[in-house]
């Protein structure tokens, strides 16, 4: 970094404190990464980002209450140009096209060197995109969710084993209503039960 130069200014959320902060540290071994602020959930990183004049957001995906994708979409619509890097556990092509297009520059998993880390926060600062090429060619090669929006909503009420009236009654439909939706979702997933079709639209990133 050449003198007058300011750092990059980078914030972490990470629901998991260790990771959070092994990645802290990996990214302040490098002279022009400044890690000014961590969050333990996606909740008030927008507010983050412009309290603390942030340049690049370092969001996991699955947080508890507030998640990255929807971090995310908070922090690029704030309007501060401060860039979005997705750095996760879960690398599944699904979460790595709903990130793309909604506006994230970078996207890759946490088993990332830490060499390559450092640059991809470089490079979405700069304004490239940074995408785990595995997943890119399995998203593209996969294509997008076949699901509906109320295909989602019912898969996504089953993933916790919830009975078909249960799921009814959250979604405030008919039990008819939900079984013709989870019955429409268990063929696109060529799944056989609707666990299996919850759990493999998850782990495509469809949910």
């Amino acid at each position: 970094m050449s003198d007058g130069e300011r750092p990059i200014r980078v914030l972490l959320a990470d629901d998991q404190a260790l990771v959070r902060g092994a990645l802290a540290a990996l990214l302040a071994l490098e002279d022009d990464i400044e890690v000014v602020c961590e969050l333990d959930d996606g909740a008030g990183a927008a507010q983050a980002v412009r309290a603390h004049a942030v340049d690049v957001a370092v969001l996991d995906i699955e947080m508890p209450e507030v998640g990255g994708l929807e971090a995310a979409e908070e922090v690029l619509a704030a309007g501060t140009g401060c860039a979005v890097l997705i750095v996760t556990t879960f690398g599944r092509p699904g979460y790595m096209r709903r990130a793309v297009e909604a506006g994230v520059r970078g996207f890759v998993v946490k088993d990332t060197p830490a060499e390559e880390l450092a640059q991809a926060v470089r490079e979405v600062h700069a304004g490239r995109q940074v995408l785990d090429p595995g997943l890119l060619a399995q998203s593209l090669s996969e294509g997008r969710s076949p699901l509906t929006v109320r295909e989602q909503e019912v898969l996504r009420a089953a993933l916790d084993g919830s009975t078909v009236r249960e799921i009814a009654q959250t979604l405030r439909l008919s039990p008819g209503t939900v079984r013709n939706h989870l019955s429409s979702a268990i063929g696109k997933a060529h799944a056989r039960t609707r666990a299996e079709a919850a759990a493999i639209a998850r782990d495509r990133g469809w949910l």
